[in-house]
């Protein structure tokens, strides 16, 4: 223990016992209040931090028991030990089943016993104090915890709001792609076709639809392959004039992606030309 960690106050109405007392702890650790009633003691407990608190049982005006009983209520955190000559069984055995007080000694007393006792009861202060410290702080983490918990279920349902938002613009997305009057394709940066609308699905070469995983190469011409390829690398929109697909000549307009896709793909809007 460092020097003044702790403070023991003992209370005992005979001067010789106190006087006894201070010398036999003198050398210890902590700091040592004496008194020699219980209305005194209990005004020294008002102005100081007291660890633990050794008794008389038989003083006059108020005994040990009663002294502590009050200890308890007013400082419930201190050790409380009675030290007395007298063997008052009942009442002390009381008192101790209630809590008022941690261990009771006899008159006289062995002094490395109680030397032992004094350092032990501060230890059990200290094992005390710092499990009330930790269920404090399990108590505060649980309550951050409960807090955290609280803020991720609001930003879940957020979260399931926004992708419910998402899911249903991606939807009514598609269908407004599979309903517009003009075949529409979809190449990836692979110039692998990965989406056709209704329109695009009617359209054949050579008696087969056009089919999604294949390439842009199984349909049109390198020329075309080309075109595209520059358009996706520039970024940047473009007309590609007159371009033949199963016969028919289309022009189409090449529109790269752009945001999180940009550099992703492209989307081919075909065109059919009319004969004049």
């Amino acid at each position: 223990m460092n020097d003044n960690k702790h403070t023991v106050l003992i209370v005992d109405d005979e001067e010789k016992i106190l006087h006894s007392l201070k010398r036999l702890l003198r050398k210890e650790e902590y700091r040592l209040l004496t008194c020699s009633s219980g209305a005194e003691g209990l005004k020294i407990l008002d102005e100081n931090d007291v660890h633990l608190v050794i008794s008389d049982q038989r003083m006059p005006h108020m005994s040990g028991i009663e002294f502590f009983a009050t200890v308890k209520k007013r400082y419930p955190d201190s050790i409380r030990i009675i030290l007395s000559g007298y063997t008052d069984v009942d009442s002390i055995t009381e008192s101790i089943n209630k809590g008022h007080i941690y261990k009771f000694f006899l008159k006289p007393w062995n002094n490395q016993n109680l030397i032992l006792e004094i350092n032990q009861a501060l230890e059990k202060y200290d094992l005390i104090q710092t499990n009330k410290e930790l269920h404090e702080k399990v108590l505060e983490q649980n309550e951050e915890l409960t807090k955290i918990n609280e803020n991720l279920e609001i930003l879940v349902k957020q979260r399931t709001m926004e992708l419910e938002i998402q899911n249903k613009a991606l939807e009514l997305s598609r269908e407004i792609l599979e309903v517009l009057p003009f075949p529409i394709i979809g190449i990836s940066q692979e110039l692998m076709i990965v989406m056709i609308n209704k329109e695009a699905q009617t359209l054949s070469d050579n008696g087969k639809g056009i089919e999604l995983g294949k390439y842009l190469s199984d349909y049109f011409s390198s020329e075309v392959e080309e075109k595209l390829t520059t358009a996706l690398e520039i970024n940047t929109s473009r007309v590609l004039k007159d371009c033949q697909l199963a016969g028919a000549s289309y022009d189409m307009d090449c529109i790269p992606l752009s945001g999180r896709f940009r550099g992703k793909g492209v989307v081919l809007v075909l065109k059919p030309l009319v004969a004049v």
